[in-house]
């Protein structure tokens, strides 16, 4: 007889650990399976940025986030230079107090490596109730009009498991078997270059900065390559390209070559470090072509590889894990009509653009000047595209005239709908558990319409929540689950009942039946 779950998350990285913690705290039956042994062992995808830790917050884990990372409280640097104490090229960022995102967040950055974040999200995962299994693969899976029925072996025993799911959220990767399986092909571009991934123990002095994130990207005649720090002291990532076309393999790079090459990135020639960890992986610019089938949904690096240069392929790993769950979740509870569902791939594919394509533009700037992207969107704002993005799709009442804009300014943000709800002190802790209603001053009417429906009302006074709202006095804004704005009344209507009950069928792709919300 089949194991029952609601959901099957394939893949226990930061995209799925994120889809499991967020299902589960919402109180869906969710199983995680991941073939590896455990979570990360290495620093890759280090950083969360502004709108990962405002989802970090309301799942409850920013500051376990925060406390696993002494680097993010002193600031980033970035450079681009032929080694450590060589010519310097561009000083892309100097201590992080570029980045003034009061307008918008109250979050900080946070700077934690994979190896540190993936634990925490597994602890709050099935904290929430989740289970988590490692050394599991899938290996068969089929499904039909009621749901997901799915084969796991366990790679240490062989035992084979069958499990039956309502949904299944496949985050198994960059080369996802399961997106294999479903035949989903994918456009962009492989083989842009080949890394090895080199952990080392050794003291640098004051090659590099103390107490920041200080991140080299190292262009000089005998390789490029990435120089970081970690939340380690004393210990270092070191990522140099290596070239297949020359018929160079990562065998080639011995434990003597290796140092050779650790001592030209730091300009000290005596120094002896101590090689802890290797690896190999390509960089690579892929977006699968669909996002959704059936009942089977890519999140992570299964629905688009990103790029290093930029640090937003784990964040948005943990968007997709967010968005797909609060979906997942509402359709489940019957709350949402199964459309709702369409929308993961309407509002994520094109941020997958954006981000995919910028961090191509990085790339070029930063590692490979020869790099064509003459054929890429624009290169959007990084502060825009993190916090000032926009969704599309029909889980959002859009005002027209739709100006086309991807992105809009954080440091004078609209309200409008498809756009984050501004961040404030006095809103911070309103948003992220479910849908919402922020009306600007006396809530009195609105209030009682919601209540008839479950929804969450507050009242903000002040002149600062109308203005970033776009409110009039006594208008509403209706915000999403995971704080992104539905719909907003900018002034107050004659039903707001009746008006409730339109925006909510319509955003949540329902029969016009009223339910009670979460």
């Amino acid at each position: 007889m089949a194991e029952r779950t609601q959901v099957l998350v394939v893949g226990a990285g930061l995209g799925g650990l994120s889809a499991s913690m967020f299902l589960a705290q919402a109180g869906v039956d969710v199983l995680t399976v991941e073939r590896h042994t455990g979570t990360s062992v290495h620093s890759r995808a280090s950083g969360q940025n502004w709108r990962t830790m405002e989802l970090f917050h309301w799942a409850g884990i920013d500051d376990d986030v925060l406390h696993a990372s002494p680097r993010a409280s002193q600031g980033l640097r970035i450079t681009v230079a032929t080694s450590l104490a060589g010519q310097v090229f561009h000083r892309l960022v100097e201590d992080g107090s570029e980045f003034d995102v009061s307008a918008t967040t109250t979050m900080p950055h946070g700077m934690a490596g994979q190896d540190v974040v993936e634990p925490i999200l597994l602890a709050a995962a099935e904290k929430a109730g989740a289970r988590v299994r490692f050394r599991t693969e899938l290996i068969e899976l089929e499904q039909d009009d009621d749901g997901v029925t799915a084969t796991l072996r366990h790679r240490d025993s062989g035992e084979e498991t069958v499990v039956r799911a309502d949904y299944v959220v496949a985050a198994d990767g960059g080369r996802s078997g399961i997106r294999q399986l479903l035949g989903i092909p994918t456009e962009g571009l492989d083989g842009l270059s080949h890394c090895l991934g080199v952990v080392f123990d050794a003291d640098l002095g004051d090659r590099v900065k103390a107490g920041v994130t200080d991140l080299f990207y190292l262009q000089n005649p005998e390789f490029t390559a990435g120089l970081s720090n970690t939340d380690v002291a004393g210990r270092y990532v070191f990522a140099p390209d290596y070239h297949p076309e020359r018929g160079e393999s990562p065998d080639d790079f011995g434990h003597d070559r290796l140092v050779a090459m650790i001592r030209t990135a730091t300009d000290l020639p005596e120094l002896d470090p101590k090689i802890v960890w290797t690896g190999s992986w390509e960089i690579a610019a892929r977006i699968a072509e669909r996002f959704r089938a059936g009942r089977v949904f890519l999140a992570g690096d299964a629905a688009k590889v990103t790029p290093p240069s930029g640090g937003q392929g784990g964040n948005t790993a943990v968007g997709d894990g967010a968005d797909i769950a609060w979906k997942l979740a509402s359709v489940l509870r019957g709350d949402a009509g199964d459309a709702l569902l369409d929308t993961y791939e309407a509002e994520r594919k094109p941020i997958a653009r954006m981000i995919v394509d910028m961090s191509l533009h990085n790339l070029k700037q930063r590692m490979h000047p020869d790099l064509d992207v003459s054929g890429l969107t624009k290169a959007e704002d990084p502060l825009a595209a993190v916090l000032g993005f926009r969704y599309r799709s029909t889980a959002v009442l859009s005002e027209e005239p739709d100006d086309g804009a991807r992105v809009e300014d954080v440091h004078a943000t609209t309200g409008r709908p498809g756009f984050r709800a501004p961040g404030m002190t006095s809103t911070v802790d309103l948003l992220g558990h479910s849908w919402v209603l922020l009306c600007a001053g006396d809530a009195s009417r609105w209030a009682s319409a919601a209540s008839g429906i479950g929804l969450a009302c507050h009242a903000i006074e002040g002149e600062e929540f109308a203005t970033k709202y776009g409110l009039a006095p006594r208008g509403a804004s209706l915000v999403r689950p995971d704080g992104i704005v539905a719909w907003r009344s900018k002034k107050p209507v004659d039903d707001p009942a009746a008006e409730l009950k339109r925006v909510l069928d319509a955003v949540l792709s329902r029969q016009p039946v009223c339910r009670g919300l979460s």
